[in-house]
């Protein structure tokens, strides 16, 4: 007997599938079941199950255990052998009373629960419908979370062509505010510069900041690797928030070689990120010190520490984007500078941790390979 569909239900419907090899029972269960919403398919063989379930997506399987050519049992473990099936309950039918070892056979297979015949009508409808209301359940959290996704998707293109846009507006406004300081000598106009200046540069690394958060998230950052000197970026890093305003000094020390082959643009953003919050966390005035310790083989460890000192809630939530939190002295930032440091040293199959306290200041310690791919574990 070819397998048969009760009725044409529209997408929404809700299906479930009995298999029998008695019509009568089929049309009974049909009887019995079929609402609104909620459609039952029939198949009178094993076969004619799983040419149903090629073709339609079901919540619940009741499926009779005695049949001819392919018992219950051995349907069973054919759906439950298919990924696209194998998440489905089933629950067995069988007129067999008191076998243990029909039961475990059953459950071996994957049954969720047995039902005796003859079957009690309340239990059948109160079991068919907790497993119809959890899959209605399921597919709704799936909805959900594909709305979810499409959302995500959306806002991080938008994030990126917004930050793209941004930046031919936002290097007008800086080149203006550089001619500012050049050509005029009074002292109101280059302050009014001066805050211009200061302003535009710090909304260009918040800019540079959710470029680089989208790019993180659609996909990731492809790492360019050259052979290159961490002390030499960590030297050069320091010169320039030098000449940006930074007054305190930096103390770096380094022990060993600190060569290796990793990106340096992207090893520059993350001490940059780390020695600019060192400098405007820390206290007035107070040194901020840089280790390299290039004695081992295989690794580069870095350290980096100042005096100031960050809350207990703060050190918890450090790397995660958009973070409660300041980017310097009074200044807001958008909490995004050590989530993209850390996702940079995890590229770089590196460590980085990060320990504060009133008493010992705060320093953070990275761990870096010295080559990726290398005997580095």
């Amino acid at each position: 007997m070819q397998a048969s569909v009760a009725t044409t239900a529209p997408p929404s419907d809700i299906h479930i599938l009995a298999v029998d090899d008695i019509q009568q029972n089929l049309v009974a269960i049909e009887a019995l079941l079929a609402r609104p919403g909620l459609r039952v398919l029939k198949a009178a063989s094993g076969v004619d199950a799983l040419e149903i379930l090629l073709k339609q997506e079901v919540a619940l399987i009741l499926l009779d255990v005695q049949m001819p050519n392919m018992n219950g049992f051995e349907l069973a473990e054919l759906v439950r052998g298919n990924p696209h099936t194998r998440t489905i309950p089933l629950i067995f039918m069988t007129a067999a009373i008191n076998e243990p070892q029909r039961s475990f056979r059953g459950y071996q297979a994957g049954a969720v629960d047995f039902l005796y015949k003859p079957i009690d009508p309340e239990v059948l409808r109160s079991k068919v419908n907790v497993f119809v209301e959890m899959f209605a359940q399921k597919k709704q959290l799936s909805s959900q979370l594909d709305e979810l996704r499409e959302a995500l998707r959306v806002n991080e293109m938008f994030t990126a062509v917004l930050g793209h846009d941004l930046r031919n507006p936002l290097a007008a406004v800086l080149n203006g505010a550089e001619l500012l300081l050049l050509m005029s000598g009074e002292k109101k106009v280059n302050a009014v510069a001066t805050r211009i200046r200061s302003s535009a540069q710090r909304m260009e690394k918040m800019v540079s900041q959710l470029l680089d958060v989208a790019r993180i998230r659609s996909g990731g950052v492809a790492l360019e690797l050259a052979p290159g000197n961490v002390e030499q970026v960590c030297r050069r890093i320091a010169d320039e928030l030098r000449q940006a305003g930074h007054t305190n000094p930096v103390a770096i020390h380094c022990t060993g070689s600190a060569d290796g082959v990793f990106d340096p643009h992207r090893i520059g953003q993350v001490l940059s990120n780390l020695l600019a919050n060192a400098l405007a966390h820390g206290e007035a005035e107070a040194p901020v010190s840089v280790e390299i310790d290039g004695s081992e083989p295989d690794w580069l460890r870095l350290r980096i520490h100042n005096r100031g000192a960050m809350p207990e809630t703060m050190v918890a939530q450090a790397f995660m984007p958009f973070r409660p939190g300041r980017e310097g002295r009074g200044q807001p930032g958008l909490g995004l500078g050590l989530f993209i440091v850390k996702y940079f040293i995890d590229a770089h199959r590196g460590t980085i941790t990060l320990a504060s306290s009133v008493t010992d200041g705060t320093t953070f310690t990275i761990r870096l390979p010295r080559r990726i791919g290398g005997d580095a574990a």
